[in-house]
Parts: C-alpha cells; sequence; structure tokens
C-alpha cells in the first residue's frame, strides 16, 4: 500500500467484509466464509507487513511480488463472495501500481483488471453484456479505477511535493548554517583585524613610552614622567578602541579628522619628536559612511604603526581627500623602504578591510627610497529609504 494513503486499504476491506457478511447471513448471496474471511485477512496481514518492512515503498522486485499476491488473494476473495462487490479490491491493483512503477504501469494495470471483470462476467453469464446490470457494474467499475488512478496521482504529487520541501528545507538549513559560519568567520577577522590595526599601535606606543621612560628615569625624571603620562594616555585610548571594536560605543559619533589629527599627535608625543607626522586634509568627510571612514581610519593607523616600527623615518606625511567621487588617503614617509612583495598581516589585514568597502591599496616602497601607503574608496551613493 502508499505510504501516503494507508486508509485506502483498510476502507475497501471493512466495505467488503460487511457486505459479504450481510449477503452470507440473510442469505441473499452464497457467501464462502474460509476463502472470504481468510482472503481479507491475508490482504491486511501483507499490507501491514509491508509498511513496517518498507515505510518509504517497497523496491521495484519486491513490489511486483506484493502486487501479484494481492491480485491472488482479491480473486480468492472475489470467489467467496456472495455480495459481488469484492471486485472493487481490484482498484486497489492500479492503485498501488502507481506508487510502486508509474502511471504507465498504473494504467496497464487497470486496462488488464477491466479485461479480468469482463471475463469474470463472460465466464459466470456468456450473455452478460446483453444485461444492463452487469453492463452498468461494468461502467461503474471503469469509473472507479479512473478515480482510483486520478487519487493515486494526486497522492503521488503531493508526495513528491512533500519530499522537494523536505529538500529545499535541508538544504536552506545547510546555507544557514554556511552563512552563520562565514558570517562567524567574517566577525572573526573583523575583530583580529581591530585587534591588530587598533590595540596593536597603540601597544606598540605604550611600550615606545616605558621604554623612553626607563631610560629616562635617572637622567631626566621630568621627561620619564611625561612619557609614563603619555602611555597611561595610550592605554586609556586601547580601551577606547576595543570598545568600539566589539560594538560597545557604536552609538558615539565617529570623527575621522578628529580621530587622525589625534593620531598624528600621539605619534609625535611618542617619539620624541623624532618622527614629525602632518596630516593634510582636504574634501568633506560627510559624503562617506562610517564604514568607509573607520577603514580610512585604520588604514592611517596601520600605515603610522608601520613607519614607527620599521621605517626609521623623520616624517611621515598623511594625505586625506575625500572628493565626491573617491575617498583616497596616502601615508607616505621618508624611511628606508623595503623591498616588494615583503608583506605582514598588518597590511593582509588592511587589505581585506578596504576590499570589503569597495577599495584598492596599493603599496609602492623601495630599499632606500621611503614607501607611500595609498588607500583609494570609490563613493557610493547611499540607498534610499
Amino acid at each position: 500500500m502508499s505510504p501516503s494513503v494507508p486508509w485506502v486499504a483498510p476502507v475497501l476491506y471493512g466495505g467488503v467484509l460487511v457486505a459479504g457478511g450481510y449477503a452470507g447471513l440473510a442469505g441473499v448471496g452464497d457467501t464462502r466464509p474460509l476463502p472470504f474471511v481468510g482472503g481479507l485477512a491475508a490482504a491486511a496481514v501483507l499490507d501491514l507487513a509491508e509498511r513496517r518492512r518498507f515505510p518509504a515503498g517497497a523496491p521495484r522486485p519486491v513490489a511486483v511480488g506484493l502486487l501479484a499476491a494481492r491480485a491472488a488473494l482479491f480473486v480468492l476473495v472475489a470467489a467467496g463472495d456472495g455480495a459481488g462487490l469484492a471486485r472493487v479490491l481490484f482498484l486497489l491493483l492500479p492503485f498501488t501500481a502507481y506508487f510502486a512503477f508509474g502511471r504507465a504501469v498504473s494504467v496497464g494495470v487497470g486496462v488488464g483488471c477491466v479485461a479480468a471483470v469482463a471475463l469474470a462476467f463472460q465466464l459466470t453469464e456468456p450473455r452478460w453484456y446483453q444485461s444492463s446490470e452487469h453492463v452498468s457494474d461494468l461502467l461503474m467499475f471503469v469509473l472507479g479505477l479512473v478515480l482510483t488512478i486520478a487519487m493515486a496521482a494526486v497522492a503521488a504529487e503531493e508526495r513528491r511535493a512533500t519530499a522537494r520541501a523536505h529538500d529545499a528545507n535541508e538544504r536552506l538549513r545547510a546555507s544557514a548554517d554556511r552563512v552563520a559560519e562565514l558570517s562567524a568567520a567574517a566577525e572573526r577577522n573583523r575583530v583580529a583585524r581591530d585587534i591588530h590595526d587598533g590595540l596593536g599601535h597603540h601597544l606598540t606606543a605604550i611600550s615606545v613610552l616605558l621604554e623612553k621612560a626607563a631610560a629616562f628615569r635617572d637622567r631626566d625624571p621630568a621627561a620619564a614622567d611625561a612619557a609614563v603620562d603619555d602611555a597611561h594616555r595610550s592605554a586609556r585610548l586601547a580601551l577606547e578602541d576595543v570598545r568600539r571594536s566589539v560594538g560597545a560605543l557604536r552609538e558615539a559619533p565617529f570623527r575621522f579628522s578628529t580621530a587622525l589629527n589625534e593620531l598624528a599627535r600621539q605619534a609625535a608625543r611618542t617619539d620624541d619628536g623624532r618622527l614629525a607626522v602632518t596630516v593634510d586634509w582636504s574634501g568633506d568627510e560627510r559624503r562617506y559612511g562610517p564604514a568607509v571612514l573607520m577603514t580610512l581610519y585604520r588604514a592611517a593607523q596601520e600605515g603610522i604603526t608601520n613607519v614607527r616600527r620599521h621605517a626609521h623615518a623623520t616624517r611621515a606625511v598623511v594625505t586625506v581627500h575625500c572628493a565626491p567621487t573617491e575617498a583616497r588617503l596616502v601615508v607616505a614617509d621618508d624611511g628606508h623602504g623595503f623591498e616588494p612583495g615583503r608583506e605582514g598581516f598588518g597590511l593582509r589585514g588592511m587589505r581585506e578591510r578596504v576590499a570589503l568597502v569597495g577599495g584598492l591599496v596599493t603599496v609602492d616602497s623601495e630599499p632606500g627610497r621611503g614607501t607611500r601607503l595609498a588607500v583609494a574608496i570609490p563613493h557610493q551613493l547611499e540607498p534610499t529609504p
């Protein structure tokens, strides 16, 4: 039986049992209890065994055997039925065949059932076609057959639709898990970049200032105390940067120009005047969203940190131009420079961060000729509500 509509066979078995039993008890038909009841019971057991053994449907070779076994049992029941209603059981053959083999086989089985009923009429009453009762019975059987196949088609389509919906849900669930995994990875990368660009910058400043304080403690206590005060200030800035990175201060407005000037002043204080950092600003930062401005700030932060750590430069110029079509940041120094291709995590993280907002990073450096870091981010219109 089909797992989609398991109630069909029990209903027909019950109807045939009641009609045949009534005919036998009332004496209006020759019902033979043993083949009649035994055949119905065997058919019911066969259906139950199939559902338990093959809940999703029997394989084709097994389905052929089950179809043949049902046909034999239905012939046995029909032979013992005194009411003549047992022929409706044959409607179950094309019904089950539809789910196991498809529409073409189901129609073929149905045609075979019609031929079998006509043959039974011919054997029991050779001139049956002249009897309106027999002709009417055959036509009703054909009508029932058509309705049965149509019902099987609807149930099979519903079954396929359910399977497709289940597969779609599984794919959707897998996609959702993948999106969650990618989102988590993207967030981890963002936090890693923020820690490197923000916290790493401030920790470098604190390290330099504390080394300065230790070096000047005996020779110039006032300079040592000033260095310690600047280290405390850098620590506070680091704490604020961490809070901003994890979203604790998302509601606080971010002013790129103000933050960049403070970054330059901090660099000058940290290096005790050995590195002169100047900022050349033009354009209107209000044209750009917080994501672009924060990306430019992080790029400037990374650029200045690299200058202080590696370049041994005396001068660095930070140029920012917020044009209507493009925001551009350039950090140039007069330091030692480096061989092309030697980029660490900081520059790789910067390229990733800039790419997320549609921008591009270029680095121009040669040993002995300083370094020029450029970030360009095209202007994108904000979506209208």
